[in-house]
């Protein structure tokens, strides 16, 4: 069957976040602002409720016309929608399961899509499989839950310049061929965007150590990581560990990987991130008086925010 069989699909209010009143992400007044994004369940933004203009209703989907094509989400509140966003409300009764499932269903056709070939007027003639699979409803689902309320930590720190060379020692991935691939339980990173870099299982002699950051330097370039478990690096992939003066978490890693991700922008397909150019990058950190990077702050920072104990 068709998506159109199965929901009514109509555009979006085709808001532009820039002429909303952006509020706190904690401001339970708050209303989601659901754009054209794969991430955050679409979510970009929290904005105050404009007049005139009434959310779409909680319970359906959002699913992405153009930007990250076929992004398709449950919302589970109400919200705006941005550009070039469609809203998928169910044609019958649906359990959150099943909708979570034609997410799933429809995502898996973005390849079909790109950024000059939209899923505007074709979105409804897309083909879903005519029948939900048993292990859908038999799936359990349990929400992700915190026991951490949000703490605002940022005020008052002074932020200093340091090179990603006197921070990290750096290690360079190593090349496997389809032949030396074979099955088994140790974790290879390719240069993908998900799976915190995890490709597939492999067995291997030798593997480079835990508790270091990973980022792909081709591929999904400056995607980073933390591993926390034995691995084996592709040739894709750089290793970053912390140098004698410091020693790093998983909490101050979580800190590093967002600013280090924050510069992948300056690097793609046609630029790569090599491990000169990741050496003599410079990031932004919380620094002490004396120069030094304040790492205490950092995981300090990061143990304040919600879901910082599911980590």
């Amino acid at each position: 069957m068709k998506i159109s069989d199965l929901f009514d699909i109509k555009y979006g209010a085709n808001l532009e976040l820039s002429s909303c009143e952006q509020t706190d992400a904690r401001d339970s007044e708050g209303i989601n602002f659901v754009a054209r994004t794969s991430n955050n369940n679409g979510v970009v933004a929290k904005v105050s409720k404009i007049e005139g203009i009434e959310p779409q209703a909680a319970g359906t989907l959002s699913c992405a016309a153009g930007g990250s094509v076929l992004s398709t989400f449950l919302q589970t509140q109400p919200f705006y929608s941005g550009r070039d966003l469609y809203v998928l409300t169910p044609k019958r009764e649906m359990s959150l399961n099943e909708k979570l499932y034609w997410c799933m269903v429809i995502r898996a056709n973005a390849y079909r899509f790109s950024y000059g070939r939209q899923a505007n007027k074709t979105l409804g003639d897309i083909m879903l499989p005519d029948t939900v699979p048993a292990w859908v409803e038999l799936t359990k689902i349990t929400p992700v839950s915190t026991k951490i309320a949000y703490s605002d930590r940022m005020d008052d720190v002074e932020w200093n310049d340091y090179t990603m060379d006197f921070l990290f020692r750096f290690e360079k991935g190593k090349r496997l061929t389809k032949e030396d691939i074979i099955p088994g339980n140790t974790n290879f990173l390719g240069a993908i965007s998900e799976n915190n870099g995890v490709r597939e299982k492999i067995r291997i002699d030798n593997t480079w150590q835990p508790n270091c950051i990973t980022v792909n330097y081709n591929g999904s370039v400056g995607e980073a990581f933390y591993q926390s478990e034995p691995f084996w690096a592709s040739d894709d992939v750089t290793v970053l560990y912390a140098k004698d003066f410091w020693n790093m978490n998983k909490y101050i890693a979580m800190f590093l990987i967002t600013v280090i991700k924050a510069n992948k922008y300056r690097f793609g397909y046609g630029r790569k991130w090599t491990i000169e150019k990741m050496k003599e990058t410079s990031i932004k950190l919380p620094g002490l008086e004396n120069g030094t990077p304040d790492f205490l702050y950092m995981e300090q920072y990061i143990k304040s925010l919600p879901y910082s104990d599911r980590i």
